[in-house]
């Protein structure tokens, strides 16, 4: 009997004051949230599909009250936590590597005390990461990243978020590589091997693009279709599953809480795209998005994701050093 082709789910932890934050509204000093009504919400329903995944937490969210009960609940589930640096700001490439230390390290120390264990994984927000990046995640015994989202339409959604959100008294630089820099648009789909300086274990495991024409199908793209057209939504999932099995990728399915909140429920976000679908409609779509793609592959979490990649033999490998400022 053949084994069925595996594909991961991850949740990016990313909390409604990380959300304003990135957007220039002021009101993200205040620390927001909406994790007590969004992980319950999530936590159901990863337990009615049956699905291990791995969860990138916020340090700035896991120190507080709220966020360290959301990670000490989804390690209790069986999940696996990750890092999704300290302050969620999506420019790591204006980060001194004293700096980077620091945000990984507060981030580990508060996911270790909250109940989970160690992370071995990264994700840089908005999709950042750089060579100095990759040499701190190996020099602090990481095992994979994914960081990166191969797809043209990163560099439109930035020129759209830049020219959209207000302006910023202090947060505005570094919003030059949100949601990837133009060297991304052809970096792999599929899982590889960094080679920093002279180590090549760093696994890097992109958030899956549809293969040949490298359009995003993560959670809060394909809500965006939905709305325009759930039949529509429908076929281009499916399409994109198809399609990742003729190429032999395995996806790597990426999902944020607003995939199941309403607006009433993130207050303040009504810039951000499907906001005004209610959540009930949402968190009904998201199951079936889940239940398409268990028809089509074994769902595993992102480090077991990993695991099977490198067990399987990953050939590829990028030099580390082509990321010059991010780009």
């Amino acid at each position: 009997m053949t084994a069925r082709p595996i594909a991961s789910v991850s949740l990016d932890l990313d909390n409604l004051w990380a959300y304003l934050k990135t957007h220039g509204d002021r009101e993200w000093a205040r620390y927001p949230s909406f994790l007590p009504t969004a992980v319950p919400r999530l936590l159901e329903i990863f337990g009615e599909h049956r699905l291990t995944t791995t969860v990138f937490a916020v340090g700035a969210d896991v120190v507080r009250e709220d966020g360290a009960k959301a990670v000490n609940e989804i390690a209790a589930a069986g999940h696996e936590v990750a890092n999704h640096s300290f302050g969620h700001e999506p420019w790591l490439h204006r980060y001194s590597r004293a700096q980077l230390e620091e945000e990984l390290a507060k981030t580990e120390d508060a996911i270790v005390a909250a109940g989970a264990p160690r992370p071995v994984g990264f994700r840089g927000p908005g999709y950042s990461v750089t060579q100095d990046v990759l040499e701190v995640l190996v020099e602090r015994g990481y095992e994979y990243d994914a960081s990166t989202l191969p797809t043209w339409v990163g560099p439109l959604a930035r020129a759209y978020h830049n020219r959209t959100a207000p302006p910023s008294t202090n947060d505005g630089e570094g919003r030059d590589d949100l949601f990837g820099g133009f060297s991304r648009v052809l970096a792999p789909v599929g899982a590889y091997r960094w080679l920093v300086g002279a180590d090549d274990k760093l696994v890097e495991l992109p958030v899956t693009t549809m293969p040949l024409f490298r359009t995003p199908i993560h959670g809060s793209y394909l809500l965006q279709l939905y709305q325009v057209s759930p039949r529509l939504a429908r076929g281009y999932f499916l399409t994109a599953l198809r399609l990742c099995r003729a190429r032999g990728v395995a996806p790597s399915l990426l999902l944020h809480p607003t995939d199941v909140l309403g607006g009433a429920e993130a207050p303040g976000m009504a810039f951000f795209p499907g906001m005004a679908m209610p959540g009930a409609a949402k968190t009904a779509w998201l199951g079936w998005v889940l239940d398409a793609l268990r028809k089509h592959f074994d769902i595993v979490g992102t480090g077991e994701h990993v695991a099977r990649a490198r067990a399987a033999g990953l050939r590829r490998e990028r030099d580390a050093r082509r990321l010059v400022s991010g780009r």
